[in-house]
């Protein structure tokens, strides 16, 4: 019996500013469908998944949601105008017995929910409205770029979370690793279409481009018939008075149709120049240690970087990655320890909060604005690696329109910013590349291009991110902040030094018995139960017996002798759900009893 779709888009066209974003596109989203939602920046994806929330009215066609089916929507920039604090938009939905929700999310997302709205990082906003999005647990979650200002800690978190959820899903994320992990499904969104693959991430880009290869052969059969039937189309005008009118029709349907067909939009045409070869040692770091104000970045660090070397800081938002960044190229100085910089030192940086970039600035202005890559007596040409290029020449270069020269940065999205930044610091010739979250916004043909750059370069790169699959393609350095000024050194990439993390992970003494709640207490000397504890202490017994129901129809299920032999993937997947409830049986009795005993020593 065929299931009743969650969402249903039925011929759905839209246009923005006379050009179709979508025409004649259809789709159906299942319950339990776990999809990705990829596609190149500017494709629409983030449009597509506000035309499923509800939020933006097609030109023509039809949404259709199932009877009673709630759909919640991550919004990028939520309008926060009516709250003081970021925990009151979180919990602007929720009733009075939901509210733990938001506190048991803030602690796996890191947000603080008395944050004051007025002052709040664009990341810290699109924590909560992330927050708010699980916490409200909607039929159909539709994520924008869940990861991103999310460090690879909360990324883990969120990743556990999901895929535990009984909710559907639809993510737009570069991030493979977290499409690996919890999708079963993509959506490919391509020049207004959108083709559906069934089957785990991985094999979403052979099929991409066995796609398009099939596509460029076809268009190669085309053109070929298109110049056969126009040598006829010539040369019969000398040879008959009269034409085969029909194949003259035909030549013109041919031609309308290569017309019709819309062009795959290039990869941008990045490229690094090394510069002048720098001294075989680049960096070498000695004894550094570094406080702010009670916060220790570390004590006694010591770290050498060689010519060639690509050094990857990993660890939480906060805990000092830029810091150390800085101090390793000179722009900070260490409270103690002594550095060196190898000979003939040329610095290009990627900073993560854009902040070379003036939104009220032209994107011409953007590039012709910088003294290092103006060409003198010309306000029309930047200078790219030694050679004088027409500004909209090398906009289009890294994929900007004409049209966009002009524009204002703020106008543009996060991967266009991106990529803008990437063109300033590609223009110039460098040996020593300092990337910081460089692969914030950009799609996963952006980011493979910019990794076979790095490969290629012949400079050396420090790079922060928090893109576990990019980490394991560039980096072969690791260098881990593991919290309380404690930094270790690794050979590889985030794969590599994973399973160490989870080693020393182990080793800390348990700390999920405490709850944030209880740490405030601690501090200041009050004891007993937050108000958010109390009404999970009142909702643990109803959960505990959901469990207990739910494990005694599964161990019932499992005892069918012949089950396996029968229906072996029906068995496999109820031993794994057995494994899971009870798992998560043995934490909530232990919740209870915490709590329990933490209300007796109140009482």
């Amino acid at each position: 019996m065929a299931r009743t779709p969650l969402l249903q888009l039925a011929d759905i066209a839209l246009t923005f500013g006379g050009d179709p974003v979508f025409a004649d596109l259809s789709l159906s989203i299942q319950p339990g469908d776990r999809l990705a939602l990829v596609g190149r920046n500017g494709s629409g994806k983030s449009t597509l998944l506000k035309v499923m929330a509800g939020l933006v009215e097609a030109d023509k066609g039809a949404r259709t949601l199932a009877p009673g089916t709630s759909v919640g929507y991550m919004e990028q920039e939520p309008d926060m105008s009516d709250c003081a604090t970021l925990g009151d938009f979180a919990t602007r939905d929720l009733g009075p017995s939901e509210l733990w929700r938001i506190e048991a999310v803030a602690q796996g997302l890191k947000f603080d929910p008395g944050a004051e709205v007025a002052t709040a990082s664009g990341g810290e906003r699109r924590r909560a409205a992330l927050a708010k999005l699980i916490a409200e647990a909607p039929d159909l979650m539709l994520l924008d770029e869940p990861t991103n200002h999310l460090d690879i800690e909360a990324i883990g978190w969120l990743e556990e979370h999901l895929s535990t959820s009984r909710n559907s899903f639809v993510i737009i994320s570069h991030d493979r690793s977290f499409l690996r992990a919890l999708t079963r499904a993509t959506l490919w969104l391509d020049r207004g279409e959108v083709r559906r693959r069934d089957g785990d991430f991985d094999g979403f880009e052979d099929w991409r481009d066995t796609t398009w290869a099939l596509e460029d052969e076809a268009r190669h059969k085309l053109n070929r018939k298109i110049k056969a039937e126009a040598k006829w189309a010539v040369e019969g005008i000398s040879a008959r008075r009269k034409r085969n009118q029909g194949r003259v029709r035909a030549l013109h349907a041919l031609r309308a149709e290569r017309a019709s067909q819309i062009q795959r939009q290039g990869t941008a045409a990045m490229a690094l120049d090394a510069g002048p070869k720098s001294g075989k040692r680049v960096i070498e770091a000695t004894a550094f240690s570094k406080t702010y104000g009670s916060k220790l970045i570390c004590r006694d660090f010591s770290l050498r970087v060689m010519r060639g070397d690509r050094v990857a800081f990993v660890g939480p938002n906060g805990v000092g990655k830029t810091t150390m960044i800085e101090m390793l190229t000179g722009a900070t100085e260490p409270d103690a320890g002594d550095l060196k910089l190898g000979t003939n030192l040329e610095i290009a940086t990627f900073d993560q909060r854009r902040a070379a970039l003036d939104p009220d600035a032209t994107l011409w202005e953007s590039l012709t604005g910088d003294k290092a890559m103006r060409v003198s007596g010309r306000a029309d040409q930047v200078m790219v690696r030694g050679t004088p290029r027409h500004v909209v020449g090398y906009l289009k270069d890294f994929l900007f329109d004409e049209a966009q020269a002009r524009a204002p940065v703020r106008a543009l999205s996060g991967g266009e910013k991106a990529r803008l930044l990437l063109a300033r610091i590609m223009a110039q010739p460098s040996n020593l590349l300092v990337l910081d979250e460089p692969t914030n916004d950009l799609d996963i043909e952006t980011l493979d291009l910019l990794q076979d750059i790095l490969g290629e370069y012949d400079g050396t790169v420090l790079l922060v991110s928090h893109d576990r699959d990019f980490l394991d393609r560039v980096a072969t350095t690791t260098v881990a902040f593991e919290g309380q000024g404690r930094i270790t050194v690794h050979a590889g990439g985030w794969s590599d030094y994973a399973p160490k993390r989870k080693l020393v992970e182990a080793a800390k003494p348990s700390q999920k018995s405490t709850s944030a709640a209880e740490k405030k207490s601690e501090k200041t000397g009050k004891t007993g139960l937050s108000f958010t504890e109390k009404h999970r202490l009142e909702a643990l017994p109803g959960e505990i017996e959901r469990l207990e129901a739910e494990i005694g129809k599964l161990s019932e299920l499992l005892a069918d002798p012949d089950l396996y032999s029968r229906e072996p993937v029906k068995f496999q997947k109820a031993t794994e759900a057995l494994t899971a409830r009870q798992s998560k049986l043995a934490e909530a009795e232990e919740e209870w009893l915490l709590l329990e005993e933490k209300a007796e020593s109140d009482g």
